[in-house]
């Protein structure tokens, strides 16, 4: 029995029943003809600034969708597609763009942040996403994607050899971190960009059509070079072997000066131009597939939350948007991540070294952009092995996994999710970036525009023909109005100026550098 099966042994399926997950999804919201929506959020979906499941991301264009906790994968993806029907309902003739990169952009300077209200929390949000758009520019904000949510139940610790929660799920970080990439190669789904997302860049992709480039092995250009990236944080070597070093880290980050932000300066005149001169703005500056996640309470800091409370979840944030699903991702994805997950809490996980980490981010950027390529290798422990044996190594070990989960639910759902990615390994053309490129030479003349179009088009005339619940109408109809009401509350009990707000939410002390209180 290997160390796998033994630590899997003791979970029973009422404890393996009990894993936790939510999604929350971005999308950009387009115009019939896919130019970005330059609409301000609509006022039927409620307050951006207040709604639990309906608010924006970076942009006020950029839709985001919040999934409430669920442990089955069914009720998960059903409540994400009833917010997506109900979004719908509000949008007139926009749609919400199917893929992960971004449709067709005006200039920078016209790319709509996020407005929040008058109050000093909402104020805060769209001045830290200004701080956003000096730092990186305006169009990497608008990328979208998947975040998954998860989360063990308390009960499964006693049961198993693996530490405390805290460490267990920083030891499931340090695997995902050095894996991540078999995620990439499985499920990426942006091997191509519109010409106006590189406009005025320095980039290596290859024009397929006029007005489409893209990478012909290319899995995930969004978690590539020219996606999620920052040349600033990726001096931030961030060790993620205990909580107290991943604090201490995150605490310098947010807390020193960085002199090129420093150069922006906090405000010109009266309009602020970002909310800190640190490396990081705020702990969601922090840019990574995957986060340690605590839910905050109002007001607090999520660092403070996770240095007093310890770990609750953990994001996964290097999910694409599946362009052939109407809702962004599927049963099938889902149940593939669980498994994954589970794998990285279970198998051995060594402390990481800054070694490994620069390994683990020349391998990201390599099965980003090559990721289908034939032979492809990557490092491992200091020696070259290649994608596919690697690959098929880990899922291999992971049939035990599915077995227990499919033994915990009923059926062999898992174990299908987990034959899918053994089969894709061996066809690789039948991932989603190659099915995308096929797609958009067969049908749409090469265009990354018109597939995506048509794609969206596809989803919204589906999701608008599907009933919706009565209950679940009036639902999201007094959550709209609810949040409204939350929002004038908010603006009307403010007194303290936006300045004086503005210091005391990032005073250093409210980080808590204290030591964590452990759990018993």
């Amino acid at each position: 029995m290997n160390k796998i099966q033994e630590r899997l042994r003791p979970l029973s399926p009422a404890v393996l029943k009990g894993i936790r997950r939510g999604i929350e999804k971005e999308s950009l919201r387009v115009a019939p003809a896919g130019k970005l929506a330059m609409t301000p959020h609509p006022p039927a979906l409620g307050s951006a600034l207040t709604h639990p499941h309906i608010t924006t991301d970076f942009s006020e264009s950029q839709l985001e969708l919040i999934t409430g906790v669920h442990t089955g994968v069914e009720s998960c993806l059903e409540e994400l597609t009833r917010i997506h029907q109900v979004v719908y309902r509000a949008l007139g003739d926009e749609m919400m763009w199917c893929a992960s990169m971004p449709c067709g952009l005006p200039a920078d300077d016209f790319l709509p942040i996020g407005q929040y209200g008058n109050s000093n929390v909402g104020r805060m949000k769209t001045v830290y996403r200004t701080g956003l758009s000096y730092r990186y520019g305006r169009r990497m904000q608008m990328i979208s994607g998947i975040h998954y949510n998860f989360s063990l139940p308390d009960s499964i610790w006693p049961m198993m050899d693996i530490g405390e929660p805290n460490d267990a799920y920083f030891a499931l970080i340090r695997n995902f971190r050095r894996k991540a990439w078999l995620l990439f190669y499985l499920f990426g789904a942006s091997p191509a960009v519109c010409a106006s997302f590189v406009e005025g860049r320095k980039h290596e992709l290859r024009e397929l059509t006029d007005g489409t480039y893209y990478l012909p092995h290319a899995t995930s250009l969004r978690m590539g070079r020219l996606g999620y990236q920052s040349d600033a944080q990726a001096a931030l070597a961030v060790s993620y072997n205990n909580l107290e070093n991943y604090g201490a880290s995150l605490f310098d980050a947010l807390t020193k000066p960085y002199p090129a932000y420093e150069a922006i300066g906090i405000r010109d005149g009266d309009n602020y131009r970002q909310i800190a001169t640190s490396l990081l703005q705020i702990e969601n500056e922090f840019y990574g597939q995957i986060r340690a996640k605590r839910v905050i309470r109002p007001g607090e800091r999520p660092l403070h939350a996770l240095r007093e409370r310890g770990v609750e979840y953990v994001e996964v944030r290097l999910m694409d948007l599946d362009p052939f699903c109407a809702i962004g991702i599927n049963a099938s994805t889902i149940r593939l991540l669980d498994i994954f997950l589970l794998y990285c809490l279970l198998e051995e996980s060594p402390p990481d070294t800054p070694e490994e980490i620069a390994a683990i981010g020349r391998n990201q950027n390599r099965v980003a952009a090559r990721g289908r390529e034939p032979g492809l290798r990557l490092e491992r422990q200091g020696q070259e092995v290649g994608l596919l044996e690697w690959s098929r190594h880990t899922l291999d070990a992971c049939e035990p996994i599915a077995t227990a989960l499919d033994a915990a639910h009923g059926g062999h759902a898992y174990a299908d999710a987990l034959a899918g990615a053994l089969a894709a390994l061996d066809q690789p053309n039948c991932v989603p970036s190659a099915r995308i490129l096929e797609e958009m030479r067969e049908r749409h003349g090469g265009s990354y525009i018109r597939f995506s179009l048509a794609q969206s088009l596809r989803h919204a005339s589906h999701l608008k023909s599907l009933p919706l619940p009565a209950d679940v109408e009036n639902r999201f109809a007094r959550l709209a109005r609810e949040s409204l009401e939350e929002q004038r509350q908010i603006e009307a009990a403010d007194t303290m100026p936006f300045e004086i707000y503005r210091q005391q939410y990032l005073a250093p002390a409210r980080l808590n550098a204290a030591p964590i209180q452990r759990k018993k």
